[in-house]
């Protein structure tokens, strides 16, 4: 789960192409970026569906993550991965161990820090219509990769609640048959504006072995 997470290297799919960025969808996104930015700091809990065509699985499980700049916290699926915008420590509860590595910046790759703002660059949008669910209307809009862009997942499905200027969900699909979507339960601003969140503490962990990959 977290190579699915942190590791979605994006390859260029030459048959989805949009010639120019859509008015319309550039709109809505623009609203959406501009009140993510104006929080500090933001608590988001979520549900995560893993399918593949191929072998017809099928893997649901829920999460909460916390972010403040290019800090997070994830808890999701007997992990915990905290990260202070450097290092980064990854306590596999299975396995009784935290590795430790360096957070690496990489536009092509989805992370945690930037799933919510990863349509700002190198990707294509286009709005494709409203939907209504249970009283309330979602704006629908496709991301495609840019032209040049070295990306496996070659469309992203979003659905942004038109009201809250918020994304309700981001469905992923990449070029082996595989389709990643987030749903976001609930999105608390300023709901991570502790920095204690973003520390690894060993005392947590007591037993746990520590793997350094540095």
């Amino acid at each position: 789960m977290k190579a699915r997470i942190f590791a979605l290297l994006l390859l260029i799919s030459p048959i989805f192409t949009f010639a120019q960025q859509d008015a319309k969808a550039q709109e809505i996104l623009k609203a959406v970026s501009t009140k993510f930015k104006s929080c500090k700091s933001y608590k988001a809990t979520f549900t995560i569906i893993v399918e593949n065509s191929r072998d017809k699985s099928r893997e649901v499980q829920k999460g909460t993550i916390y972010i403040k700049g290019s800090k997070y916290r994830l808890e999701i699926a007997g992990q915990d991965v905290i990260s202070d915008g450097k290092t980064r420590w990854t306590y596999v509860k299975d396995a009784n161990e935290v590795q430790i590595d360096i957070q690496k910046t990489d536009e092509n790759t989805i992370s945690p820090t930037n799933i919510f703002t990863i349509y700002e660059k190198g990707w294509q949008s286009k709005y494709t219509g409203d939907a209504k669910d249970k009283m309330i209307t979602y704006s629908q809009i496709e991301l495609v990769p840019s032209e040049g862009k070295n990306k496996n997942i070659f469309k992203i499905k979003l659905s942004i609640n038109k009201a809250e200027k918020t994304i309700a969900s981001a469905k992923m699909m990449d070029k082996n048959g595989g389709t990643q979507t987030i749903n976001v339960e609930k999105i608390s601003p300023d709901g991570a504006s502790d920095d204690n969140i973003f520390v690894f503490n060993k005392t947590k962990y007591p037993d746990a072995e520590i793997i350094d990959l540095r």
